[in-house]
């Protein structure tokens, strides 16, 4: 098997990330930005990794002041109609994600996914929808996607299963948050004033 400097496989993926910032809508991504600014509240939730770039945008999103709650944490409030929820999802189908996204819209909440699938079950219910990655391997059982993405050691050319989706969301993200930093007017300075100071 070919060996790589590790440096040159963090080049080759950002590369690949340039790539797709490339093919990322400036319409779509000034929707989702419109919805995020709108909402009353926002909800955000992925599965595996995917869930880990969620939390990590919920985070940016308190520190811009903005009221953000992860799916599933205990002091998490119930969601109501004018409520925004996010979803990082690939395939836009894990079953648990999308069970969750049908209750939501099911009271009103608003649908924004963050995906590399929009013809998918998720996509369908969605009213905003970021394309990111348009390349992503396939996974034949969609309930089992969660689990598959956890356990599995297979590889796609030089990254694992997901990996590009979830790196390339997790920088789509930040930008996000970099332009609302402009649209707000918010500087670095507010932002750590909420960071957190007990840790």
């Amino acid at each position: 098997m070919e060996s790589h400097r590790v440096q040159e496989m963090m080049r080759l993926m950002a590369s690949k990330i340039r790539e797709i910032a490339n093919t990322i809508s400036d319409e779509e991504a000034e929707k989702f930005i419109l919805e995020l600014l709108n909402a009353k509240r926002i909800y955000v939730i992925g599965a595996g990794r995917s869930g880990l770039v969620a939390k990590a945008f919920a985070m940016r999103l308190m520190h811009l002041g903005l009221h953000a709650y992860v799916v599933g944490e205990t002091i998490t409030p119930a969601l109501n109609r004018g409520d925004v929820m996010v979803i990082f999802s690939g395939s836009g189908r894990t079953k648990t994600v999308a069970d969750l996204a049908e209750t939501a819209r099911d009271i009103g909440g608003r649908i924004c996914l963050i995906t590399s699938n929009a013809d998918s079950r998720i996509g369908k219910i969605a009213d905003c929808t970021v394309i990111v990655e348009h390349q992503r391997d396939a996974v034949a059982d969609d309930a089992a996607e969660f689990e598959i993405r956890q356990m599995m050691g297979d590889h796609k050319s030089f990254a694992p299963l997901g990996t590009l989706f979830e790196t390339a969301s997790m920088v789509f993200a930040d930008a996000v948050i970099s332009r609302m930093m402009e649209i707000t007017q918010v500087d670095e300075s507010a932002l750590k004033n909420r960071h957190t100071n007990i840790e």
